[in-house]
C-alpha cells in the first residue's frame, strides 16, 4: 500500500487529468464541427442573451417547465449535482492535496457539511438506480452506459466517506477512493457524465 500510494497521487492522477483535459478539448471541437455542418443556421442566428436566458431558466430549479412535471426527480437532481461538485473541489482533505501539490489554497467545506454532502450524493445514486429499475419508461431507455455511469459516480463517494471514518481497513478504501475518483474524470468526457464538462454550451445552442 505505501509503495501504491505514490503511484495513484502521481503518475496516474496526471494521466486522468490529462485524458480528462484531452478528451474535453476533443468533444467540443467534435461537437463544433458536428454542429457545424448540420445545423450551420442555429449557429448562424444563436443570440447570446436568449442563450444566457435558457441557461438561466434551466439552472435555477423549478422554474423550467420541465422541471415542474416531477419535483421530486427534480429536487433530488439538483440536490446531487450541487453536492457532487461542492464536496470534490472544497472537501477538506482535497483542499490539503491542492495545497500540497500545487501550492493552491482556498476556502474549504466544514467536516460536517462535506459528510452530509457525500451522503446525499449516495442516496441519490441508490434513488436514481431504483427509479432505472422500477420505472417503466426510465428503465426501458436505460442502456448499460447509464448503469455503469452510476456505478462511476457512487464508487469514490461511498469509498471516500468509508475512508473518512476509518470503516473496514483504511489504506484499502483510501486507495479505491483515490482510483476509482481517477477513473471518473477520465471517464467523464466519454460517457454521458460528459454534459458536466459542456452542458451550458450546449443549452445555449
Amino acid at each position: 500500500m505505501h509503495t501504491l500510494y505514490p503511484f495513484v497521487t502521481g503518475p496516474l492522477a496526471w494521466l486522468a487529468f490529462a485524458i480528462l483535459i484531452g478528451g474535453f478539448i476533443y468533444q467540443l471541437v467534435r461537437l463544433w464541427f458536428l454542429a457545424k455542418n448540420r445545423d450551420p443556421e442555429v449557429l448562424r442566428y444563436m443570440n447570446l442573451h436568449y442563450s444566457l436566458r435558457s441557461i438561466m431558466a434551466w439552472s435555477i430549479p423549478y422554474l423550467a417547465k420541465s422541471w415542474q412535471k416531477n419535483p421530486v426527480v427534480t429536487g433530488v437532481t439538483f440536490a446531487f449535482h450541487i453536492c457532487l461538485l461542492a464536496v470534490p473541489i472544497f472537501a477538506g482533505a482535497h483542499v490539503l492535496l491542492w495545497d500540497q501539490f500545487w501550492d493552491v489554497r482556498y476556502w474549504r467545506l466544514p467536516a460536517a457539511a462535506t459528510d452530509v454532502m457525500t451522503v446525499v450524493v449516495i442516496l441519490a445514486c441508490l434513488f436514481f438506480a431504483f427509479r432505472r429499475w422500477r420505472d417503466p419508461v426510465v428503465s426501458y431507455v436505460s442502456s448499460l452506459q447509464d448503469w455503469i455511469v452510476l456505478i462511476l459516480v457512487f464508487l469514490p463517494f461511498a469509498t471516500g466517506f468509508l475512508a473518512y471514518h476509518q470503516i473496514f481497513h483504511y489504506p484499502t478504501m483510501l486507495i479505491a477512493h483515490i482510483v476509482s475518483g481517477e477513473v471518473l474524470l477520465a471517464a467523464l468526457p466519454f460517457t454521458r457524465l460528459a454534459h458536466a464538462l459542456y452542458a451550458f454550451l450546449m443549452r445555449g445552442y
